[in-house]
């Protein structure tokens, strides 16, 4: 194998890895978005491969003039209702929060146009430790509920 071919194929090898920041520690995988007119989320899991707990405590993106972080809670008749979680989201060392339908999600507000099936979309996630990961997500309005996730408080996805 020649020395450019090598390079060449480490190149595409490190443009289909899941994101990654400070040194592989957040790794954030399945990302996707979708909308409807105003609103819409975006939904992954966060792994956490260090050995400090960390947390999502903000996000961003220029899609929608209000971004944030949002889960569903269950009021006293049993009515789920959409909340911002001003504190974040906790991602344990060594483990997991999934971000997902019907839990905990990135809520984008007053979108000007609806999402665009197979566009890509850009979030900035911020974390305590690990700081700022930029996240490409594919927009897909199409995705059924229920992929095997569960969102980090035991409540599975709809």
């Amino acid at each position: 194998m020649t020395f450019s071919k090598f390079l060449a194929g480490g190149a595409v090898a490190l443009l289909t890895l899941p994101a990654f920041a400070d040194d592989a520690k957040i790794e954030i995988i399945d990302p996707y978005a979708r909308s409807g007119a105003k609103t819409g989320a975006a939904f992954f899991t966060i792994v956490n491969h260090s050995e400090s707990d960390d947390r999502l405590v903000a996000v961003s993106s220029d899609v929608a003039p209000r971004v944030e972080l949002h889960t569903h809670i269950e009021d006293a008749n049993g009515v789920m209702k959409m909340r911002e979680v001003e504190d974040g989201f906790a991602v344990p060392a060594r483990g997991e929060h999934a971000l997902a339908r019907g839990g905990d999600h990135v809520m984008f507000m007053g979108l000007p146009a609806p999402l665009e099936q197979g566009a890509k979309i850009s979030i900035t996630l911020t974390f305590e430790q690990a700081g700022d990961i930029v996240v490409e997500l594919p927009v897909d309005n199409e995705r059924k509920g229920g992929h095997g996730m569960k969102h980090g408080h035991g409540h599975k996805s709809d």
